[in-house]
């Protein structure tokens, strides 16, 4: 089975959707009512398939039926961050040529920036009597056709750009060929109780619903993530598959040990994780209080490849990321030769799937090759087993001098003094030697941010790396900017830093944000 539509027609009363936090439920046969009748009512403005809408919805049950209504009725859909400005909201939908646009009323103050976007013709409030048809009892009015997500990257590294894959060319009764081996792989039934951490908006978390929803495993959907309440969850639900990113074990790893203890974890087999980096300490002390039941993927929402590394194997090779799912990982070099294990260069899946960022040729040319090959611009090495360690983007590797330094070797180093809860470390310019390095620290709570912490933790730093590798100035900051799923919106820093030091003639600055030292 592989649609809520034959979920509803076979088992219409079992539990489709769950919010954690209330319990409130949704079965098999009303998401499947909801989902067509909110089809109709788009199709009722005129709208396609194949044309756009565009979504700004928090998680909730509505989030969930958008998704089903767009798969459903062919349209090519995007959901949009609930965390953006009105601004860069309308950014979005402008760019991805939305025809509807579809908020509620927590996200209504992007409602206004939108209004005047040419092309948009229908903006509608999911908090409005009836908005979607839910009292609709009509049978789908459109030609059913498999729709498609168009999700936009986080803008780690600048502006965001839609990624555009095409549909699965299966019928939309079938499950996929990567599917259904992921619901192999992952041990996904219709018994799984799936909890869903994250903002469904984010590649990694929409893959998993739209993955259990074609399966029938029943979704349990956090609306905001809390350490303590997940564990509560798990037990609750019987939860026996989860998804996580790194700052969030770290912040359950920081539960006192009865918040830790108090919860019978029993039926949880299988937690992945992913979307940024994981230190060896932290993955190593979720090992041993969960145990072999964490699992780790590499991937991104362009599709350009997937590793993955289950708990044993990760013992054996810690730090990786895992191997390839979908044929040869190739380190490149910057004059486009294959680098041997152990060398350092950029990563390319030689089999890619086929994307493409929207109205952007030029970027999808630098992430594609001419042979079926993509890349998501990372940077890396092979061990002499084949398995995938990142060290950095290669946009914020630094070179000081003609040497490359990887600012994700500097990060771990640092986080790896008590002292320091989160970290980012770049470059900005240095006459001398081109750039150096700079690094963003938020402090643990009960260190005090001033020069002589600074001192501290280059010390340390000179312990641990090479001297041109250590920090040449170090800030500080309440809370670093990162997504949700954890991924750090490093560009951010670097602009501000830019900022500063221009501001400042080039004069080494020692704060940022609220805290300075």
């Amino acid at each position: 089975m592989a649609h809520p539509g034959l979920q509803a027609a076979e088992r219409p009363d079992d539990t489709a959707l769950i919010i954690a936090e209330t319990g409130a439920t949704m079965s098999w046969a009303e998401l499947r009512r909801q989902s067509v009748q909110a089809a109709n009512t788009i199709h009722d403005l005129g709208i396609r398939a194949g044309d756009a809408v565009a979504f700004c919805v928090e998680n909730r049950f509505e989030f969930v039926v958008l998704v089903w209504a767009c798969h459903d009725a062919g349209f090519r859909y995007t959901p949009i961050s609930t965390r953006l400005t009105p601004d860069e909201v309308a950014y979005i939908v402008d760019d991805c040529d939305a025809r509807v646009f579809i908020h509620s009323s927590d996200t209504a103050s992007s409602r206004d920036s939108a209004m005047g976007i040419a092309g948009l013709e229908h903006v509608i409030d999911i908090d409005q009597p009836d908005a979607l048809g839910q009292t609709d009892e009509r049978k789908p009015v459109y030609e059913r056709a498999e729709g498609v997500s168009m999700l936009y990257s986080s803008g780690t590294t600048g502006k965001p750009k839609g990624v555009l894959r095409p549909a699965p060319p299966e019928p939309i009764e079938e499950l996929s060929p990567g599917d259904r081996g992921s619901a192999a792989l992952f041990g996904i039934d219709t018994r799984s109780v799936y909890l869903s951490t994250a903002p469904l908006y984010h590649s990694a978390p929409m893959t998993f619903l739209i993955m259990m929803g074609r399966v029938g495993a029943a979704v349990v959907i956090m609306k905001r993530f809390d350490p303590a309440r997940a564990l509560a969850h798990i037990e609750h639900y019987g939860v026996t598959h989860s998804q996580w990113v790194p700052t969030m074990f770290v912040r359950m790893l920081r539960l006192s040990e009865d918040e830790r203890t108090r919860h019978d974890l029993s039926t949880h087999s299988f937690a992945i994780h992913g979307a940024g980096p994981c230190t060896i300490p932290i993955k190593e002390a979720m090992l041993d209080w969960w145990g072999p039941v964490i699992h780790e993927y590499y991937a991104g929402t362009e599709g350009a490849g997937m590793c993955l590394i289950g708990p044993d194997e990760w013992l054996a090779h810690k730090g990786s990321v895992g191997r390839s799912m979908r044929g040869p990982v190739l380190i490149i070099d910057d004059g486009g030769n294959r680098l041997p294990p152990g060398e350092i260069g950029q990563i390319w899946f030689s089999n890619s799937s086929d994307f493409q960022y929207y109205n952007d040729p030029a970027k999808t040319s630098e992430s594609r090759g001419a042979s079926g090959s993509g890349t998501f611009g990372d940077i890396g090495y092979l061990d002499d087993d084949g398995y995938l360690y990142l060290t950095d983007r290669k946009s914020f590797t630094i070179n000081a001098g003609g040497i490359n330094i990887y600012p994700r070797e500097v990060e771990e180093v640092l986080l790896g003094h008590p002292a320091v809860d989160d970290v980012a470390v770049f470059g900005v310019p240095n006459d001398e030697y081109g750039e150096e390095v700079r690094a963003v620290v938020q402090p643990s709570a009960g260190a005090t941010p001033d020069p002589a912490l600074v001192d501290e933790l280059t010390d340390h730093c000179g312990k641990h790396l090479a001297r041109f590798k250590v920090p040449r100035s170090i800030d500080f900051v309440d809370e670093l900017p990162r997504e949700p799923t954890g991924k750090l919106r490093k560009h951010l820093l670097r602009e501000h830093a830019m900022a500063v030091l221009g501001a400042r003639q080039g004069a080494r600055a020692t704060s940022f944000g609220d805290r300075s030292g």
